[in-house]
């Protein structure tokens, strides 16, 4: 079988950026990348509110989950980490953390295999989203003082400030959101590469040796991955969750 002919049976991409670039399926440039945020949005909005709807004495099942789901992030997450304060934001920690793990999760949904996240906008979106909430907070509750503290930890000698305030800039108002968006990018693209390696080599050895041993070992490798990109899904929503929450806390505490 010709290389044209197996192109068009296993979906191999002339070059990487197919895997990532999708074209615009509606007018105004919306594509499937745009599409699948709407999605996102309409599933976070639908997970929340469905299952509680309507009161009860008793919680249907999918209610006792999503009641379990959401203490997990605003204990687990909010409470734990920004302490008494923690329930003035919990509404952008709680929707936040469904909705990445429903752009991250649709790396291995059926028909879909993208995960929304792996395209740089998104990370860089919600981390700069997440700039802006640390940064206004700080200057809400200590004024330009936050500034100062920020920069100037308790306890520097002075001779040491003309290094420290540098690193202290840096690090807290660059280097946060830039980690912030690329930990979430490179993870979630990463397990998108492996995933298309992997069951683009099953089908082609399924297409030019179709014998069990040629395509069942990177199928196996395949179906490994998949389970893992889901615990990756979860634990990258979880991290990014987490150090929102960090970064809000550490805004609201900045003289300690």
């Amino acid at each position: 079988m010709t290389v044209p002919v197996l192109a068009q049976v296993v979906e191999v991409p002339s070059n990487v950026n197919h895997l990532f670039d999708w074209p615009a399926v509606l007018p105004f440039g919306i594509n499937r990348v745009v599409l699948l945020m709407f999605l996102a949005t309409l599933a976070t909005f639908l997970f929340l509110y469905l299952p509680v709807r309507t009161p009860r004495v008793v919680p249907s099942k999918m209610g006792v989950v999503v009641e379990t789901l959401v203490n997990f992030v605003r204990n687990g997450i909010a409470r734990d980490t920004i302490g008494p304060e923690s329930a003035k934001y919990e509404w952008l920690l709680i929707p936040m953390f469904f909705w990445l793990l429903f752009l991250n999760l649709f790396e291995i949904t059926p028909l879909i295999h993208f995960p929304v996240t792996s395209r740089m906008a998104i990370p860089a979106l919600l981390a700069g989203l997440v700039w802006v909430t640390f940064v206004f907070v700080g200057l809400k509750k200590h004024g330009l003082s936050y500034i100062k503290h920020s920069l100037i930890p308790p306890g520097v000698p002075k001779a040491l400030l003309v290094l420290v305030i540098p690193i202290e800039l840096l690090s807290t108002f660059l280097i946060r959101p830039i980690s912030l968006a690329v930990r979430l990018f490179a993870n979630m693209i990463a397990g998108h590469i492996m995933l298309a390696v992997f069951f683009l080599t099953t089908a082609s050895y399924f297409v030019f040796e179709p014998k069990v041993v040629a395509f069942a070992i990177p199928l196996a490798f395949a179906i490994v991955i998949t389970a893992f990109e889901i615990f990756v899904a979860v634990l990258q929503a979880f991290i990014f969750t987490l150090l929102t929450a960090v970064y809000i806390e550490s805004s609201i505490n900045v003289e300690h």
